[in-house]
């Protein structure tokens, strides 16, 4: 796997991403907010990621509101949207629990995530299992034509994989997550984060699912050890790229894969300046109590 990702790096363009990237969380880690508050610019941070990750998959709420539903002070609406806005709060507040599980057992740390996930968004029978043969996943209609223009996108969603192809490409994930410490963070993060957004193994909540483990990965390999960085809001921010980068992945091809390595290590270098943000609000006093 270590040759693997090697070559991955060595496409087009992809080395002075992932230096970039790397760049930007290191100068995020001298900010002066992170010498002593480090915890509270965190908790701030884990909430723009999981109010922008909830609006990924349809969950769209003010960040005030997904504030006071992470301390337990608010609710989410009782219908599709507030129950998927609160997976990704549990999502992302779980991946802070998980460590290195995830490069152990795979399949155990997906199942935990998927369970927090989508609880309440499909059936119990359904919560922490792979789609079994013959079932197709429920979302994934934002992974938009590859082929099209921005803003002349088709509407049909990129073919998942099933039954052993399904099986296949779950097996490949886990020696991805099972890649050398010296393998490149971000590389094996953006990776794994567009296996589980192609491949859907879940009948539904697969892109919480996939930020969830993506920032697990980058703050657990040392991106972003002290989990600031949102790039989750620069995804959003990103609009028909983000999907679009996603869709030319899984058609497959190097200059697919390369793209989106591109698009996430991008997202990364903006995330850290909205983790910059976080970061000057926590020194000014100006964060919401």
């Amino acid at each position: 796997m270590g040759a693997v990702l090697d070559e991955l790096v060595a496409l087009p363009g992809v080395t002075a991403a992932v230096d970039a990237a790397r760049d930007a969380c290191t100068a995020l880690r001298w900010h002066p907010a992170l010498r002593r508050r480090t915890a509270e610019a965190a908790a701030e941070s884990c909430v723009r990621a999981a109010r922008a990750s909830a609006a990924l998959a349809g969950g769209r709420f003010p960040v005030d509101l997904v504030r006071d539903v992470a301390r337990g002070a608010a609710t989410f609406p009782d219908d599709p949207a507030g129950r998927t806005a609160l997976g990704a709060v549990r999502a992302l507040a779980q991946s802070e629990h998980l460590g290195t599980s995830w490069s152990r057992s795979p399949a155990q740390a997906l199942a935990r995530l998927h369970v927090v996930a989508a609880a309440g968004v499909v059936p119990d029978e359904a919560l922490g299992r792979p789609r079994r043969p013959g079932e197709l996943p429920g979302d994934g209609a934002d992974l938009l034509d590859a082929t099209a223009e921005p803003g002349q996108a088709r509407p049909e969603p990129v073919a998942a994989p099933d039954g052993v192809a399904l099986t296949a490409r779950l097996a490949a994930l886990a020696a991805l997550l099972a890649a050398p410490p010296s393998s490149p963070a971000l590389v094996v993060a953006a990776v794994a984060h567009a296996e589980i957004m192609t491949a859907r193994p879940f009948v539904a909540g697969n892109g919480v699912v996939a930020r969830a483990l993506c920032r697990s990965i980058v703050v657990a390999r040392g991106l972003d050890p002290t989990a600031v960085a949102v790039w989750e809001a620069a995804l959003l921010a990103m609009g028909p790229r983000y999907p679009l980068a996603l869709a030319g992945y899984a058609v497959g091809g190097a200059d697919g894969v390369a793209e989106w390595l591109r698009t996430f290590a991008r997202s990364v270098v903006d995330g850290a300046g909205e983790g910059r943000a976080v970061c000057d609000a926590v020194l000014a006093g100006r964060l919401p109590r």
